[in-house]
């Protein structure tokens, strides 16, 4: 109850107690009947002020009315002295009233109170349990992150062995096959499939074999302008990015723009990733990949978008996640690798959709960079 409501409900309780002390005063002496009903009449407000004001108010309303008793207990003054002391015997009911109430009353505002401090104890103690068990299972699935880690770590050294060396002669047995297989030669294509897929594959053992190793930024990564990395990056992917039939739309970089510094291979290898994702999921023939430059006051970002079918909203933080991936035969390893690299450098990596083309769009976010400095 608010302290407005509590004074309004005095001020009535006052009311009350008054007007019964005026019915005594003016109700004549031997209209019994009447006076009783007053007398009961009074334990109501008594009542009421314990109940709501504790031992006080309780107290304070039976003296009211005692006071207000008084003139019809003058009346009894001249009917004998046992007349007179059973009227004035209700007063000491009107105190004892006010004072059992109030006390009851308080002891149970006393026993609310607690019990409010120990529900907020225990919903307190409800949450930090919350907390520590989602801490708990946070725990449990970074302990199976490393268990796997750790299993990558230990096959990673095999994997070299095994497969990167014999995949090495392969590309080698594959090289000297293409140049003996003129384009028009019958056989051609088939040679080209298999230089791609032994380049595929090689670009995979990578992946895995770099986020074993924890993919580290090397303090020697040299710092190059923006500009010449997105150029090293197109020429790289050009065999793809042609035979996939796409465009690729590069920014138009301003004297200002073409002076941002970054560490060459770090970002090299997030823009392949990002390329070579946007390649997989456009059209044939139709595809576009365009990049842009948005420069800023402290932080600068390039995105990589494309017209292709795009990422469902829900799957823009999953898609970072390692060992998640959306398209057949992808190791779920390339964004996510993207995504340390970007944070090593101070910046992030954000998923979303093209407004212009309609398809996925990746931004990378990174501050400013000293010619001199690395990520």
């Amino acid at each position: 109850m608010t302290s407005r409501m509590k004074k309004i409900l005095f001020c009535c309780l006052l009311v009350m107690v008054v007007s019964i002390g005026v019915l005594h005063y003016i109700t004549p002496g031997h209209l019994m009947l009447f006076h009783d009903t007053f007398r009961r009449l009074s334990y109501f407000p008594i009542a009421i002020g314990a109940i709501i004001y504790g031992v006080r108010g309780g107290l304070l309303m039976a003296v009211l009315s005692c006071l207000s008793f008084v003139p019809h207990l003058l009346t009894f003054w001249y009917q004998g002295p046992e007349t007179y002391y059973s009227e004035l015997s209700e007063i000491i009911f009107y105190l004892a009233a006010g004072l059992v109430v109030g006390m009851i009353s308080s002891r149970e505002t006393l026993l609310r109170e607690k019990y409010k401090e120990l529900s907020e104890q225990l919903a307190a103690s409800y949450q930090r349990l919350h907390d520590q068990a989602a801490r708990l299972v946070q725990a449990e699935k970074e302990l199976g992150q490393a268990s796997k880690l750790s299993l990558l770590g230990h096959v990673s050294a095999s994997l070299a062995h095994e497969i990167k060396n014999p995949l090495a002669s392969i590309k080698g047995a594959a090289e000297i096959l293409a140049e003996e297989v003129t384009p028009a030669h019958p056989k051609h294509e088939f040679v080209e499939i298999m230089r791609s897929e032994i380049s595929r594959l090689n670009n995979s053992v990578e992946e895995v074999l770099s986020y074993c190793r924890g993919q580290r930024v090397e303090d020697a990564d040299e710092m190059v302008p923006l500009d010449q990395v997105l150029t090293q990056v197109t020429q790289v992917g050009a065999p793809k990015i042609k035979g996939k039939g796409a465009r690729v739309v590069l920014p138009d970089f301003r004297p200002d723009d073409a002076m941002v510094w970054v560490p060459s291979a770090a970002l090299t290898q997030v823009l392949m990733n990002l390329i070579l994702n946007a390649l997989d999921e456009i059209p044939e023939k139709e595809g576009v990949i365009r990049i842009r430059l948005e420069p800023g006051e402290k932080n600068w970002s390039i995105a990589v978008e494309d017209n292709g079918p795009g990422l469902a909203p829900e799957k823009y933080d999953t898609v970072f996640k390692s060992f998640v991936t959306f398209k057949e035969g992808g190791t779920g390893l390339g964004l996510s690798i993207s995504e340390k690299i970007v944070t090593r450098l101070g910046g992030e990596i954000t998923a979303g959709s093209s407004r212009e083309y309609g398809g996925a769009c990746f931004t990378v976010k990174l501050p400013y960079m000293e010619r001199g400095e690395v990520g």
